[in-house]
């Protein structure tokens, strides 16, 4: 009787041992990976439903769209940024491409304006993946050509590029199409300086200031250490914005009317946009004593004359610099121990000079502005020199900085790249723009 027992026992187990092994592989085939299992080719339907190479770039980085609509021609920036959470973005590429003429030469036909910014959106499109093209802002600052038009002109050209943005399938805010002011231009540029630099990426780096000396205007942005620099500047000199969640406030203004070309014009006896009458000629003491010839700014030709030898041409410049910018200009007294980049004439003028060179930039102190117009203005009275205009351009700019707050012994760094990314105003626009979108 024992033996049939025995075997009973090991026959009920074995059932157990069967029966768990059973269960164990459908619990097993029911939840295992798809991996696991031999892939079959996907359809058409499949494809659309595993993620596109677009959806998987989306993760990690950023587009914006930049269009800078100045007064010579249309330029667009596609840049890309590799984005991380709670870290400033990382510019891994741009897209740049410029068309002529600019918008304001369709001030009288703003239909015309169309194929160009059309084209330009193309170009856009082939550098975004379209999986983001919704996610991916799009605007158009306009700079000195629209400022200088007439209002119901400017305001036309403004709507037609709207419409031709409306129907793009980028994302748009309401002030996705607008002339920049002076100031919020010299913002931009601030940003994308401290931006290239990595300030605005640790806070214990430094920024620096940005001075920008264009044809109708020039610009002084930094941030202020010093507290009675606020407390002191008039209230249109002080902006406060947030930038990759740090709060920063600027000491920033630009001054209309003193970008070297108006200068210029102002310093030789001239009105903006007022054509001398006749034959009258504008004669001054910053042109070689021979000298005759004529210039044109903002589409008015002046006629040009150098006065009579009398005293040296550099000192009689200089006094006719200095009465034109008189009480024109604020000094702000920190500036002297900040670290100041500048641009545009400021480099033009030094790569004129021969002391920096055209492509990589350099260093310049207000001393060698000062040293350089009394070489060019010496040469002017010597019958030498290829460009009539060098000594009262050189004097002015170093009245301006001297103006501004800087000692003569001051130097500055000259730029057109950092980091191998053009220092231009539209990187830091499209901070700007991007991060008001956020807030609204």
């Amino acid at each position: 009787m024992k033996l049939p027992k025995l075997a009973f026992i090991f026959l009920l187990l074995g059932c157990v041992v069967v029966y768990l092994t059973y269960v164990k592989r459908r619990f097993e085939s029911k939840t295992s990976p798809l991996s696991q299992q031999p892939l079959q080719n996907p359809s058409r339907e499949d494809h659309r439903k595993l993620p596109t190479s677009a959806e998987v770039v989306g993760e990690n980085f950023q587009y914006g769209i930049m269009f800078d609509a100045g007064s010579t021609g249309t330029r667009i920036h596609v840049f890309q940024f590799h984005t991380e959470p709670n870290e400033a973005p990382k510019l891994t590429h741009e897209t740049f491409k410029a068309i002529k003429p600019g918008l304001s030469a369709y001030a009288d036909d703003p239909d015309k304006s169309k194929d160009g910014i059309l084209q330009l959106l193309d170009v856009a499109k082939e550098s975004v993946p379209a999986a983001l093209w919704g996610s991916t802002p799009l605007a158009l600052k306009a700079t000195a050509g629209l400022r200088l038009l007439p209002g119901e002109k400017a305001s036309h050209l403004l709507d037609k590029v709207k419409e031709v943005f409306g129907a793009s399938p980028f994302l748009q805010g309401s002030d996705s199409v607008s002339i920049m002011d002076g100031t919020d231009e010299g913002v931009s540029a601030w940003i994308t300086i401290n931006f290239l630099l990595g300030s605005l990426h640790k806070a214990e780096v430094p920024t620096v200031g940005m001075l920008d000396l264009g044809g109708g205007s020039t610009q002084i942005t930094f941030s202020p250490q010093d507290e009675k620099t606020i407390q002191m500047a008039p209230i249109d000199y002080v902006t406060s914005f947030q930038m990759f969640n740090t709060s920063h406030a600027l000491y920033s203004h630009s001054y209309l009317g003193l970008g070297l070309m108006s200068a210029r014009l102002a310093v030789l006896g001239g009105i903006e946009g007022q054509p001398v009458a006749g034959s009258q000629e504008l004669v001054s003491p910053c042109l070689a004593p021979d000298y005759t010839g004529e210039w044109e700014h903002a589409e008015v030709v002046y006629k040009l004359k150098g006065q009579k030898a009398g005293e040296p041409i550099y000192e009689s410049c200089l006094s006719k610099v200095e009465k034109m910018i008189y009480k024109r200009v604020r000094k702000a007294e920190e500036v002297k121990n900040m670290e100041f980049y500048a641009f545009s004439y400021y480099y033009d003028r030094a790569v004129d000079l021969g002391l920096i060179d055209e492509k990589t930039g350099g260093s310049i102190t207000v001393n060698n502005y000062i040293e350089g117009a009394r070489t060019a203005c010496g040469n002017m009275e010597a019958g030498v020199g290829e460009n009539p205009f060098l000594c009262l351009d050189l004097t002015y700019i170093s009245v301006l900085l001297q103006e501004l707050g800087f000692p003569q012994d001051k130097e500055f760094k000259l730029a057109r790249k950092i980091n191998d990314v053009e220092t231009s105003w539209a990187l830091g626009a499209t901070f700007y723009y991007i991060e008001s979108l956020r807030a609204h």
